[in-house]
This record gives C-alpha cells, sequence and structure tokens, in this order.
C-alpha cells in the first residue's frame, strides 16, 4: 500500500480547502460571516423600509446614527447654534418626506448629505435676499440720512432699522415688510394683507415717514447725550 506523504504543499492546499469552506459557509449564513459594515447597511436597509412604512421609531434611529454628521456638516453654513439646530432638523424633515425616492444606489449617508447642501444652500440663499430687500429700505432717500450719523457702519445702521421697526405699530411693521423683506408688489401686499392697494400705498408712505421721524429723534437723544 502506497503512503501519503504530507508535503508541505498539501497543507497548503488543505488551508486553502479550509478558507473556501468557511467562505461558502458565510454566504449560506450571512449573519456568521458579515463584517459589522454589512451589518450596519442590512440593519439600515431594515430601517428605512420600515420607517416608509410609517414605523416612527425606525426613523428615529436614522436620526440617531446620523445626527452628529449632519450637525457638523451645517456648522459649515451657520456658526449660530440655534440656526445649526434648524438646519439638522430641516435635513431629517426632508429626507423624511422623501424617503421613497432613496433607490440604495448610494450609501444612505450620501443621499443624506446631498440633502443637507440643498437644505444650507437655501439657508444662504435666504439671507441674501434678506440682506437685498433690507437694502432696499435702507437705501430710501427719506430714511439715509436719518440711519447715517457719524462713524457709523452699515452693521450699525441695519440693527438701529430693527430696533425702530420693533417701536413701530403692527400695521407699519406688516406693510413694510411686505414691500421690502419680502419683495411683494403693491397688489401682492394688497391681497396677502386682506386691504386695498390704495390702502397699501397710504400705510407704506406714513409708515416710511415715521420709521423716518423715529430715527432722526434716536440720533437727536445719542446726540444730546454724547454731549
Amino acid at each position: 500500500m502506497r503512503t501519503l506523504t504530507l508535503t508541505p504543499n498539501y497543507f497548503a492546499l488543505d488551508q486553502s480547502l479550509d478558507r473556501f469552506f468557511t467562505l461558502v459557509l458565510a454566504a449560506a449564513l450571512p449573519h456568521s460571516g458579515a463584517t459589522p459594515d454589512a451589518l450596519v447597511v442590512a440593519e439600515e436597509r431594515q430601517e428605512i423600509a420600515a420607517a416608509r412604512g410609517g414605523d416612527d421609531d425606525a426613523f428615529r434611529r436614522i436620526v440617531q446614527r446620523y445626527q452628529s454628521t449632519i450637525a457638523t456638516q451645517m456648522q459649515r453654513f451657520s456658526r449660530d447654534p440655534t440656526v445649526v439646530e434648524e438646519l439638522v432638523h430641516d435635513v431629517f424633515v426632508e429626507a423624511f418626506v422623501s424617503l421613497n425616492a432613496f433607490r440604495h444606489r448610494s450609501p444612505f449617508e450620501h443621499w443624506l448629505r446631498k440633502i443637507a447642501v440643498r437644505v444650507g444652500y437655501r439657508l444662504w440663499k435666504t439671507q441674501a435676499r434678506d440682506r437685498q430687500r433690507r437694502d432696499a429700505l435702507l437705501s430710501e432717500p427719506t430714511l439715509q440720512a436719518a440711519l447715517q450719523t457719524p462713524c457709523q457702519t452699515a452693521s450699525d445702521a441695519n440693527d438701529r432699522l430693527h430696533m425702530v421697526l420693533e417701536m413701530m405699530s403692527h400695521r407699519d411693521r406688516l406693510v413694510l415688510t411686505l414691500l421690502y423683506w419680502d419683495d411683494c408688489t403693491v397688489a401682492e401686499a394688497a391681497e396677502l394683507a386682506g386691504w386695498t392697494q390704495t390702502m397699501v400705498k397710504v400705510q407704506a408712505h406714513r409708515a416710511r415717514k415715521k420709521l423716518k421721524r423715529l430715527l432722526e429723534e434716536i440720533n437727536i437723544e445719542e446726540t444730546n447725550h454724547d454731549a
């Protein structure tokens, strides 16, 4: 009878076969051979499916998993913690509403971060539009002299404008907000406020005069105080 000689190559072959069967078993029993990342992906798929079906707890777990990541990303759009918190909230609201549009073609985190970029960019656009509207009001010829005092910056003028607006009546603030902040036409402002167009024009004229008077009074008080 021929004796089988166990050479190093034989042991190498034996180890390869052992590895092969290990991989086969891992494929047959996914949980036994799955990596942690694969487990997270599988769990995430289940949570997404459950959230689509109305499971609030499943979506809450998704939020908890990515909240820190999204918060870090939104800090690039604002340094104000309150604003960042609102942005993070908006990102997950949009994600929840759009959840059925996610097709698993890319990692869920990438999809979520794209939403975050849109939300952050929208904030910047809104802030830029608000600055333009404030500048439009600040550039009113009847208000420029009242707003400008020696050594006053544009930021100071803007702060002063907001302070004075808070001193005005609701009707005055409403008409100025609609025409300058919301960039409405007279017709649009009339429809939103429930007024006639003539009333909007009259109220806006009175509001601008009142705003100018209040600003002048504040300037006089500050001048007397400094003297």
